[in-house]
């Protein structure tokens, strides 16, 4: 798996920074190059040289390296291995450069670096306990994991402080590991491709203040887009509103009700080769919307009504106008789901229906991973075990890639 990959290892400033050496070793007799780029604090835990030593190349330290063959063209030096790498990992990665990843700094050679980069992302973060379940820390984390950045959670166990908690460098066959994991779904295998995926609630307002909508974070829809543009596609996503960040290499276009977002998708879905409906769109929507604030005092005895209307079904629309794309839809069931999940299946002419329901561990709204089952026509349902949403991602288009050939 790692035989002629080229690799990029950010070292950051902290006491894990001795198993780079070893990660650096393991990744060089697995066959592949390894660039190493250190922050100025690393050099204080492991040196270059020793880096150098093991990899047989250069290592960067300073935002302006020395370039002997081109001796002008130093300013340069974080494109051209932007474009070279086929994968970057930051293991040790401190709190302090996750925050300026997270917000976008560039204040030395591995930041900038990073900026720069067209391949895939993994960051092992590595500080003693506190410093890792600090809100902030957390936060920097989430937003990495939510641009489509692999977050390589740390191993718990007694820290260099003392203290015992989250926080220690995970060894380095699990490193390994999870970069083999990366080139499993890096292979391009969706290269030129068009992907477009739907992602959030919809939002139907009342008034100009108030609105019906559902408890969607968009989470596993933005992870669908993220792991599609790892995987090479062209991809379009069309959110409803969500505080999530647009992921890497991802054409994002923003809507708020049900309407606009099935407008959206009729016009995008005419040249797309795969629909991913991971919204979850409102059903109905007031029939009349005020426009003006509906006061209390408007209002006569204790009750108000609302008169619903349906929306349109986006996914029965699109049915009539499949030319050989192919369609995946979401259910969210709390009861019945096999049997719902398969109606919807037959009813909207999908060639696959992830189906997950909210009230199961670690499968409810927000969360960061997800507990699905995949249920195509004529096959047995595959349920998956709970995982990260952008691995039941990559998981799902895994077995979406062959209905596309």
């Amino acid at each position: 798996m790692l035989t002629g990959k080229r690799i990029l290892l950010g070292i950051t400033g902290g006491i894990a920074a001795y198993k780079s050496a070893l990660l650096a070793r393991e990744l060089v007799r697995g066959g592949a190059e390894v660039q190493v780029v250190m922050t100025r604090a690393a050099t204080q835990f492991i040196t270059p040289l020793t880096l150098s030593t093991l990899t047989r190349r250069d290592v960067i330290v300073e935002m302006f390296p020395p370039s002997p063959e081109q001796p002008t063209m130093q300013w340069t030096r974080h494109i051209e291995l932007a474009l070279w790498g086929d994968v970057m990992v930051i293991a040790p990665a401190s709190a302090n450069t996750i925050a300026k990843i997270a917000y976008g700094m560039a204040d030395n050679f591995l930041t900038t670096l990073v900026l720069a980069l067209r391949c895939p992302l993994a960051v092992a973060p590595s500080m003693d306990v506190d410093m890792y379940l600090n809100e902030t820390t957390q936060r920097n984390i989430a937003a990495l994991r939510e641009s489509g950045c692999t977050i390589i959670d740390p191993d718990s166990g007694e820290l260099a402080s003392g203290l015992s908690g989250p926080g220690r460098l995970p060894d380095v066959d699990r490193l390994v590991d999870e970069l083999s994991k990366i080139f499993t779904h890096a292979g391009q295998d969706l290269a030129g491709r068009k992907v477009l995926v739907t992602a959030g609630p919809t939002y139907e307002p009342i008034d100009p203040v108030r609105f019906i909508g559902n408890r969607s974070s968009g989470k596993m829809g933005f992870a669908v887009a993220a792991a599609a543009a790892q995987r090479g596609a062209e991809v379009t996503l069309i959110s409803g509103p969500v505080g999530l960040r647009t992921p890497r290499g991802v054409r994002r276009i923003d809507v708020e009700t049900a309407r606009e977002m099935g407008e959206a998708t009729g016009k995008e879905f005419a040249t797309a080769d795969l629909l991913v409906m991971a919204a979850a769109v409102a059903d109905f929507a007031p029939l009349r919307v005020a426009d003006r604030k509906i006061k209390r005092e408007q209002q006569t005895g204790a009750t108000m009504s609302i008169e619903l209307a349906a929306n349109p079904d986006i996914l029965r629309s699109i049915a009539p106008r499949k030319r050989g794309q192919v369609v995946v839809g979401f259910a969210l069931e709390t009861d019945d789901g096999i049997e719902n999940a398969r109606k919807k299946l037959a009813s909207k002419n999908l060639d696959l229906i992830v189906l997950n329901n909210p009230l199961d561990d670690g499968a409810g709204f927000g969360a960061d991973t997800n507990i699905v089952t995949m249920i195509r026509p004529g096959v047995e349902p595959e349920r998956l075990p709970r995982a990260a949403k952008i691995d039941v991602a990559h998981a799902i288009l895994t077995r979406v890639i062959p209905l596309l050939h």
